[in-house]
């Protein structure tokens, strides 16, 4: 007789069996013995028991091998059973072959529906319980929140049924199976893969386990709730309210109802008869109820009991609805200022701790962010409770992706989302989704998942979700037509392209970048003029950044030098590198300095300009509420640091959502007072922050920052006097030295450089070494993800340096030095020079022309002009670069105090600013070009004994304009070698490298979406003239 092994196909492995014995879906709620204890929300006092803690663990490299059966018998004593922690993931817990991480790419062979039988880690869990006593008389309901990717139950030995899914609730009725005294015995299989897993594959790391809690729901057998939906919504006036409430009980049973409002008063009450079989709808009329918005997050509070249990849910009255096709709530329109989120923990991944949650939410709060896409999957249930009580928009988005799919050839729609044998998992994935979270106030719109084509499964999700709920539009990207779409939506559009879209003469459906100003390492640039675009076209909704944190895992060398670890960092192939690190957090979730520039983007009240010579005119950008929530305090900013007394202007009394205002200025000086009192490059600083505390920040938060120019910069070395005593002395064929006011300094005339600048006999060279110019940056992962670092690099820019073509000198007071004696001007040395690479022909030819002043101070000029065949199309920076010895830190005059780029520099307030070397660095994740501040006016270095070293002040172009200055420990070269920050700090120097830029190439955004705009481009093809002062 044959045999076959597996005898038959495995529910992993069959995209027939999504659940087996699994209970219907139902929203997210506890029960409570009664109506006190539920209203304290506390899930203690519910009737529910925690599994969640220390299991008992054992892995295999598959489900057919290992301790098969192993759920007949008791494993605690076993060796071969280690102690894991649930919730969490068993790769970040020593377990199997460790995290992958790729972005498209299945990691496994390509069979669907099948995934590997011989390649899927099988992970097998064992804890003990004991029923707590009031477990007796009710059904119990055994709820996981989360498994990656499908498991199967077993309790006290009996199969109690399977499910898959991995970030969907399963939950099971495992009151037959109960012990009520004594040990009950709870086995799970876990597979790491399943026929479910090729709809699973969205941008993270693969991770696998029970990552979310799993639960005891105890319901009273004699009567209990099994499902309730919440629908509040607004007449059509927006004034007074509607809320339908659909209650399913398990037997007729008479159910009190009671409404409270935010503070706790009644606000309706009654006693109704429910049906147990069939859901029972109550419609309430609620005259002008407070509303919700993110803006406004007034939540009711509902209060169902019966006599055997109760259950809250909270209530926020609110009408979503296209408008004209403007998206709109409560009737006025909105933009969408968001975040896409996934569920990320440097050290538990997907496993989020709920203290950890909070502070992400509470941290998007404070910057401005009012939106968040669930990318790309339903999240923890208690982000949307806090969603709801902190005021954040949520557009929620189906565990659903398989872009993996389009790689493989052949029709990628055809073989699952255009595929009916796939149609029940598409729709099982909707289903869930919307029967969990229906009830939440702050769910304005769902989504049907992401990158996944688009096929007929797509529009059976949509007519569907529409079955159920009609009060919230749906979006789904990949139906680029919005044929099963009620938004039309892109990815990673150009402004330039989504403004095409907003001036279409004829449409009916709004606009919205579900992913947009891709957040990889050192950028975006270019986000204010996405956030303008928003705010000028009704069609456009706004967008959701991509995306809110790295997902980088902390992990160490083998010397203990922690970092977070990135795709190939644990040996996984294939991967995709670095590109898990593209957030607005570092993985840590602490901000990046992008973060604080989408923070000013976005902020809700923008100062527009000076008029009528002491008012500013702003604009309230919030949605619904007017400004009096807020304070604001002005100060002057300049070129002296110690100027800062802040003083409270008084705003006006109901400014409303988007309008314009004057507000006056009291007591500003005008700029000739301003001038009179030496106060030069002044502008007027306003602060706007909270007046009272919030739930999410603390009184005095600042909420927006704006800045009008008062008087312009001065420069005092705009007319020095020449040097007079001027002494050049050639010491050797190849070494021009120079005498003036007490400073020797030193050219190498062999690669026409100045080597050497000391301030007296006795003093050392403070130059470490040569200033030359410097033409390229480190590249960061908007570079290398475009064409114009794939162009630094074919074009070998790389490579280019400068090559000397004479050096001449000339010193009009001493005709006996220069041999000429050409006149009264300054003693000068001039170098023609051809920056260029080897193999190539073009060139940036150069004369810099190194003028002495009195004081001992040098003018620098320097011409380029670019000639040559395949020249880059911009140069990454133009400026000089030098080593200095014994600097400790840096003070300047431009924007700061943190990092800046001509397209990423809005944040930064222009004023007087110090900071160390090392403060000064930003250390990205995976190393690159970072620590700029652009917009500067003068820079000076010191040492650690408040010595200055060096200084500098920028003449030419634009006497501060996008002029700039680094400094840190580290080459250009040495970060462009390293690919994590240990390996940069096994180069770090003692001294100190310098760049002093006259212009540096902005940063876009094109690790993924538009490169830089045109406007912040360092163009190569034209002539630059350039000056800075040193001294």
């Amino acid at each position: 007789m044959a045999s076959v092994y597996p005898s038959s196909i495995p529910d992993w492995n069959n995209n027939q069996v999504i659940h087996r014995n699994t209970l219907p879906p139902r929203s997210h709620f506890f029960l409570y013995p009664d109506s006190e204890k539920a209203l304290t929300r506390d899930v203690s006092l519910a009737e529910a028991q925690l599994l969640s803690g220390e299991w008992k663990f054992n892995l295999s490299k598959s489900p057919l091998v290992g301790p098969v059966g192993f759920q007949q018998f008791d494993f605690f004593a076993d060796p071969d059973w280690k102690p894991i922690q649930v919730p969490g993931m068993w790769q970040l817990q020593g377990f199997g072959k460790g995290p992958h991480y790729t972005n498209i790419n299945y990691p496994f062979p390509v069979n669907t529906p099948h995934v590997p039988i011989d390649e899927n880690e099988c992970g097998r869990y064992v804890t003990y319980f004991q029923l707590a006593p009031e477990g007796k008389d009710h059904q119990l309901r055994l709820r996981f929140e989360g498994v990656d990717s499908a498991f199967t139950v077993w309790l006290n030995g009996k199969d109690v049924g399977y499910s898959q899914g991995s970030r969907n609730p399963s939950e099971f009725d495992i009151t037959q199976y109960v012990n009520l005294e004594g040990d009950n015995i709870l086995a799970v299989e876990v597979y790491q893969r399943c026929d479910g897993t090729y709809i699973e594959d969205q941008d993270q790391w693969w991770l696998s386990g029970i990552f979310r809690d799993v639960w005891i729901h105890k319901f009273p057998k004699k009567s209990h709730f099994k499902d309730v939906k919440v629908l509040p919504t607004l007449d059509n006036e927006y004034r007074n309210g509607k809320l339908s409430v659909t209650i399913e009980l398990s037997s007729p049973e008479e159910v009190t109802l009671k409404l409270l409002d935010p503070a706790g008063g009644e606000v309706i009450q009654g006693t109704i008869e429910v049906s147990g079989e069939q859901s029972t709808v109550i419609e309430l009329n609620i005259k002008n109820p407070l509303k919700w918005t993110a803006e406004t997050p007034n939540l009711y509070t509902l209060l169902l009991t019966t006599p055997d249990c109760a259950l809250t849910e909270r209530v926020g009255f609110r009408r979503v609805e296209l408008l004209h096709g403007v998206f709109s709530v409560n009737g006025n329109f909105i933009k969408l200022r968001g975040v896409n989120r996934h569920e990320h923990h440097p050290d538990f991944g997907r496993a989020v701790p709920y203290e950890w949650l909070k502070r992400d939410l509470l941290l998007m709060k404070q910057h401005n962010i009012n939106a968040i896409r669930t990318s790309h999957y339903i999240n923890d249930p208690r982000l949307y409770e806090l969603a709801d009580e902190l005021g954040l928009w949520i557009l929620d988005e189906a565990d659903l992706e398989c872009h993996g799919i389009f790689v493989v050839g052949g029709d990628g729609n055809k073989m699952l989302s255009d595929n009916p044998d796939w149609q029940e998992a598409y729709l099982d994935r909707a289903r869930q989704m919307i029967m969990r979270d229906y009830n939440r106030p702050s769910i304005i719109i769902w989504s049907l998942g992401n990158e996944s084509g688009y096929g007929s499964n797509h529009r059976a999700m949509y007519d569907y979700i529409k079955s159920v709920d009609t009060s919230r539009p749906i979006h789904y990207e990949g139906d680029w037509n919005a044929q099963s779409a009620d938004i039309f939506s892109r990815m990673y559009a150009s402004v330039d392209s989504m403004e095409g879209y907003a001036r279409e003469p004829s449409w009916d459906k709004p606009f919205v970048l579900c992913e947009f100003a891709h957040a990889m390492g050192n950028g975006p640039g270019a986000l204010k003029e996405y956030i303008e675009l928003f705010y000028k076209w009704p069609r456009l909704m706004g967008g959701f950044v991509w995306e809110w944190a790295n997902h980088g895992l902390r992990t160490k060398t083998a010397d203990g030098e922690e970092y977070m670890a990135y795709g190939g960092d644990f040996g996984d192939e294939p991967n995709d590198s670095n590109f898990v690190l593209d957030g607005l957090c570092f993985s840590n979730h602490t901000p990046t300095p992008g973060l604080l520039e989408y923070k000013k983007a976005i902020e809700p009240v923008q100062t527009l300009n000076l008029e009528n010579g002491n008012q500013v005119r702003i604009i309230n950008r919030y949605d619904f509420v007017s400004l009096d929530h807020l304070k604001c305090f002005y100060y002057y900013s300049d070129d002296e640091p110690d100027w800062i007394e802040k003083r409270e202007i008084k705003i006006p009394k109901g400014i409303k959502a988007h309008e314009q205002r004057l507000i006056t200025v009291d007591g500003l000086l005008d700029a000739e007072a301003l001038k009179a009192a030496g106060r030069h490059d002044c502008h007027l600083t306003l602060e706007f922050s909270l007046a009272s505390a919030t739930n999410w920040a603390e009184a005095g938060h600042i909420v927006a920052t704006g800045q009008l120019p008062l008087t312009p910069p001065n420069n005092p070395f705009a007319n020095l006097p020449p040097a007079t005593g001027a002494q050049f002395d050639l010491l050797s064929p190849t070494l021009l030295s120079i005498t003036s006011s007490n400073n020797t300094y030193e050219f190498d005339l062999s690669i026409g450089a100045l080597t050497s600048w000391k301030r007296s006999p006795t003093t050392p060279n403070i130059l470490t070494t040569p200033l030359q110019l410097c033409l390229y940056r480190p590249q960061t992962d908007n570079d290398h993800g475009c064409d114009f670092g794939r162009n630094w690099t074919s074009s070998r820019l790389t490579m280019a340096k400068h090559h000397l073509l004479s050096a001449s000198w000339d010193n009009p007071s001493s005709p006996a030095s220069s041999g000429s004696g050409s006149g009264s001007g300054p003693p000068t040395v001039t170098i023609q020079g051809r920056f260029a690479p080897p193999v190539l022909n073009w060139a940036l030819e150069t004369t810099t022309v190194y003028s002495f002043l009195e004081d001992g101070n040098i003018h620098v000029k320097l011409s380029g002009k670019p000639v040559g065949n395949w020249l880059p199309r911009a140069w990454a920076r133009l400026g000089l670069e030098v080593g200095l010895r014994d600097v400790h830190s840096a003070s300047w005059q431009g924007r700061g105090p943190g990092e800046s780029y001509r397209d990423k520099k809005e944040s930064q307030l222009i004023g007087s600013w110090t900071s160390t070397i090392d403060e000064l660095w930003t250390e990205y994740e995976f190393p690159q070009e970072g620590g700029n501040r652009t917009d500067v006016r003068s820079v000076e270095f010191f040492s650690e004994r408040w010595e200055m070293v060096l200084g500098a002040r920028y003449l030419k172009p634009d006497n501060g304009k996008n002029t700039s200055f680094q400094a840190s420990r580290y080459t250009v070269m040495d970060v462009e070698a390293a690919r994590h920050p240990f390996e940069l700090h096994r180069k770090r120097r003692e001294d100190t490298i310098v760049h002093l830029d006259w212009m540096h190439h902005g940063l876009g955004t094109g690790s993924c979406g538009p490169e830089t705009r045109p406007e912040y481009t360092l163009w190569a093809d034209r002539e630059y003239e350039v000056e800075v002062v040193l001294y």
